[in-house]
């Protein structure tokens, strides 16, 4: 998954050059599949807030109903802070916790020895 989200983010910040709309169109199909697995993970994961944020990368890119922000100066900041994400994400090693382990008491048990016994003295029976 690491390798797929970072094309996503190669994809983003290739679009900053003027190409043609055929690439902003396969653009919008890797950065909206990108997005869904994003979401999907997240989701799973409990973590709603950059769920949030990938619903926003899909709308902004999805294929289906595209949005048109007619100015390449608007799509530029747009590209740069999706494909930053992107890397980050896959860049992100997330640390698990750390289980801490329940101490468990292991009481030493003295050895005696014949030798450092007290013998007391015997009363003698008459």
């Amino acid at each position: 998954m690491k390798q797929f989200l970072t094309i996503c983010a190669i994809a983003c910040f290739i679009a900053i050059l003027r190409l043609p709309i055929a690439y902003y169109t396969f653009l919008r199909a890797i950065v909206s599949l990108g997005a869904i697995v994003l979401i999907y993970n997240f989701f799973k994961q409990k973590n709603y807030s950059l769920t949030v944020v990938f619903m926003v990368v899909l709308l902004l890119f999805n294929p289906i109903l595209p949005v048109y922000l007619h100015r390449k100066s608007i799509w530029i900041p747009l590209d740069v802070i999706t494909g930053l994400l992107f890397l980050i994400i896959s860049y992100y090693e997330k640390k698990e916790p750390v289980k801490e382990e329940k101490a468990t008491e292991v009481m030493t048990v003295s050895k005696t020895y014949t030798r450092d016994r007290i013998v007391s003295a015997k009363k003698e029976i008459k």
